[in-house]
């Protein structure tokens, strides 16, 4: 290997050679119990108590205690061992009272002896104590034994077992009904299904055919068209206009262009309306909807806001949170640290101080809560009172400035978090929204409110003549908001409103 002459050596070597700088710079440092603030800060109220009973498993120094006990639960007992000895002594006056039951049981049952159907007969007063087996009158029906509703994929299952024997059938059948979605739609191709299962194309198709006749009528079919036909040969009405219709037409009858369906099939316009008719209110488009659970989830708030005279009380929901605290036997045992070897005093330290912080976070989880609410609260004062009408427009930075916060902080505060109102219960993200400002007042408006007066206008429109958008921009501006269309559209579809060819009908 050459050398490096010359002045590059002594720059190469200046540029390799180690050396120590002592630089000071600040940055901010997530602690572990920073991290475990700022999680509860987030949790929902399901999430914060299964974290809390999570926590009374796995730490020994938290215990859960009920308001009713807390008082005396928090009286200490003056020795460990007094404690311990008088357990002993109410257990070993326990165990002294079973044996003396069993002890009385034992001889009765030994005066007894064989006598068991003279003891019975003198036992029976003449009353009929009924027999061991419950008449069958008096079992409970099928449907209240059973732990859950059948879903659309047992009552399938059902009825292709009662319709066929054969077992390649069957195995063709079981994988239909297993591609068979929640709304009754069959979701794969014939081929692939017969490809995967290794099953005949033939068997496919005739298990196919047997279930498309199963209950409810029109399931198993891979469109809407089909849906709908399966159900009108059902009810015997092939060869009618209704037929002609959900063959031919469904894209006119979806945007009710009855004329151009009268036309092409060359009947009157009431005939086809009245066809249509039957087809939207009679026909099911959803053949699994029946068996669609529906499961009831009931919102709890975490903030309750309640008119008391003439202001309003803001009241923390801590009803289903357990009540922690930590276990008094612990902190006597840390008060004893020469009683206890290194490694025992060390992992109950370590515990305690992860029990303290736990409980510090809880509290301030409370209060950043009760402060984010009460700022809510007095930016949304005229809402409480009125309604949606009154909603102001605001954002994570008012509040945050309010309370001194920083918007993160308030953005997590308000994530899954509910509030009980005087108008209803909201998310707490409800009132966080955008606005417009009203033309000559200058009054800012949120953009619930706007939706809420684009909502009332298409429910209080003629059907025969709903509203265009155009037309619901022109209202607004009316009452000094001047929103543009698309704006207009955004919204109607946000509110899952139909265009008005949709929504139009005729009179």
């Amino acid at each position: 290997m050459t050398a490096v002459p010359g002045p590059w050596s002594r720059s190469l070597d200046k540029f390799m050679e180690a050396r120590l700088e002592l630089k000071l710079s600040q940055k901010l440092i997530m602690t572990p119990q920073l991290q475990q603030a700022i999680k509860l800060l987030q949790l929902s109220r399901l999430e914060l108590t299964q974290t809390l009973a999570q926590e009374l498993v796995e730490n020994p120094v938290l215990e859960e205690v009920s308001p009713e006990t807390e008082e005396a639960a928090s009286e200490e007992v003056s020795e460990p061992g007094a404690a311990a000895e008088s357990a002993a002594v109410e257990k070993t006056a326990e165990l002294a009272a079973e044996t003396d039951g069993e002890r009385e049981l034992k001889t009765e049952f030994d005066q007894i002896g064989t006598r068991w159907d003279e003891y019975i007969d003198e036992m029976n007063d003449g009353r009929d104590y009924g027999t061991l087996e419950p008449d069958e009158d008096d079992r409970p029906s099928y449907d209240q034994t059973l732990t859950r509703q059948p879903t659309l994929n047992d009552h399938l299952m059902w009825q292709l077992r009662l319709s066929t024997s054969d077992d390649a059938v069957l195995a063709a059948g079981e994988v239909i009904i297993g591609n068979i979605d929640d709304d009754g739609y069959l979701r794969a191709g014939i081929e692939e299904m017969a490809g995967d299962a290794g099953g005949s194309f033939r068997d496919m198709e005739y298990a196919l055919t047997l279930i498309q006749n199963f209950d409810p009528i029109g399931v198993g079919a891979r469109d809407l068209k089909e849906c709908l036909l399966i159900q009108v040969r059902y009810l015997d009405l092939e060869g009618s206009l209704i037929e002609k219709i959900v063959q031919s037409h469904l894209p006119d009858l979806e945007k009710r262009k009855y004329q151009n369906i009268a036309k092409v099939l060359n009947v009157t316009q009431q005939d086809v309306l009245e066809a249509s008719t039957f087809i939207i209110h009679e026909l099911e488009p959803k053949p699994g909807r029946p068996f669609i659970a529906a499961d009831t989830h009931y919102v709890v708030p975490d903030v309750y806001v309640v008119k008391v005279e003439d202001r309003y009380v803001i009241q923390l929901n801590e009803e289903g949170f357990p009540r922690v605290r930590i276990n008094p036997y612990y902190r006597k045992i840390l008060s004893q640290k020469e009683n206890l070897d290194k490694t025992t005093r060390e992992y109950i330290e370590e515990r305690l101080r992860s029990a303290q912080w736990l409980i510090k976070g809880m509290d301030q989880r409370n209060k950043t809560i009760y402060k984010v609410a009460e700022s809510i609260v007095k930016f949304q004062t005229e809402f409480l009172e009125q309604g949606i009408t009154r909603l102001k427009p605001m954002v994570l930075k008012d509040v945050a400035e309010d309370i001194s916060m920083h918007e993160s902080t308030v953005s997590r505060v308000t994530t899954n978090k509910h509030i009980h109102t005087p108008q209803g219960i909201f998310p707490m993200k409800f009132f966080f929204t955008t606005g417009f400002t009203t033309a000559g007042t200058g009054t800012e408006v949120s953009s619930l409110t706007v939706k809420d007066a684009i909502q009332k206008m298409i429910r209080e429109e003629e059907s025969s003549a709903p509203l265009k958008d155009q037309q619901i921009v022109d209202a607004l501006k009316a009452v000094g908001l001047d929103i543009a269309r698309r704006t207009v559209a955004k919204y109607r579809e946000e509110l899952r409103i139909p265009p008005t060819s949709v929504r139009k009908r005729m009179g």
